[in-house]
């Protein structure tokens, strides 16, 4: 694994699964796997993505129960109150204790035709309320024949850090759309030259320490066989973790990569 001073971060998007009762079972259930196959929970950050309707639930158990865990939202509005039926603001979350939300996941732009400027607008609402943005770019399989493996997430990352400061504590997740939930992950070399690329990006936007500190994360089919070659890379710092999120077994053994594959 590259030489890096960047805490490995892996996130698990849950999506649209489990509901409240099912989020405490799992979140219990994946931190006595973790404490009990001796985790060391500074050695890589851990972070849940629930549904909105999980969170509260979620924060409660984390704070009462001591639980070494980061806490994130699906997504926000780039409004911050007002008459927007159904829409989240980054207030709330915010007074939720949650430190990071997914924006501009692949399926946000497909399903609710989210643009590269609604995504910079959400950027900039998350800022606003002290949330770190987990900012999801990439490629369909068409772009990717057409344009070529870093061209559109390039495209996508410039415009959403349009206007963001160089201090400001952001995450990049790279998820090639063709892999997302296929079952065929990008290889090692494919997510390491784009996310290379991205952390470029992000050295011409807001500067070499802001590139240096910035985490960039690999998303896309990614499960506990294949996290350590991706883990190896030097500009790949976690995973943003879909499917293999909702299984305690498997999710741990991502979380544990350092261990059980001796990285």
């Amino acid at each position: 694994m590259g030489v890096t001073t960047r805490t490995p971060f892996i996130a698990g998007n849950w999506k649209m699964n489990l509901d409240h009762l099912q989020a405490v079972a799992f979140v219990q259930k994946l931190h006595w796997t973790l404490k009990e196959a001796g985790h060391e929970p500074e050695s890589v950050e851990v972070g849940v993505f629930p549904p909105f309707t999980d969170i509260r639930t979620v924060q409660t158990l984390i704070d009462a129960d001591k639980i070494p865990f980061a806490l994130g939202a699906q997504d926000l509005s780039t409004k911050d109150s007002g008459a927007y039926t159904g829409e989240i603001s980054g207030q709330f979350l915010s007074k939720l204790s949650c430190g990071y939300v997914i924006i501009g996941h692949s399926e946000r732009r497909q399903y609710h035709a989210e643009t590269d400027e609604v995504v910079a607008a959400k950027v900039q609402a998350a800022l606003r309320h002290g949330i770190a943005p987990v900012i999801c770019v990439g490629e369909t399989a068409e772009d990717l024949e057409k344009f070529g493996a870093s061209a559109v997430p390039v495209g996508q990352l410039e415009v959403a850090l349009e206007g963001v400061s160089a201090d400001a504590d952001i995450v990049v997740a790279y998820e090639p759309v063709w892999a997302i939930g296929s079952g065929q992950a990008a290889t090692p070399d494919q997510a390491q030259e784009v996310c290379a690329k991205l952390r470029a990006v992000v050295a011409s936007k807001l500067g070499e320490d802001a590139a240096a500190r910035t985490r960039v994360l690999y998303g896309g089919s990614v499960k506990s066989g294949n996290i350590a070659s991706f883990m190896r890379e030097p500009d790949v710092d976690g995973a943003l973790v879909g499917g293999a999120s909702l299984v305690v077994d498997e999710f741990a053994a991502i979380i544990r990569f350092q261990k059980h594959v001796g990285v």
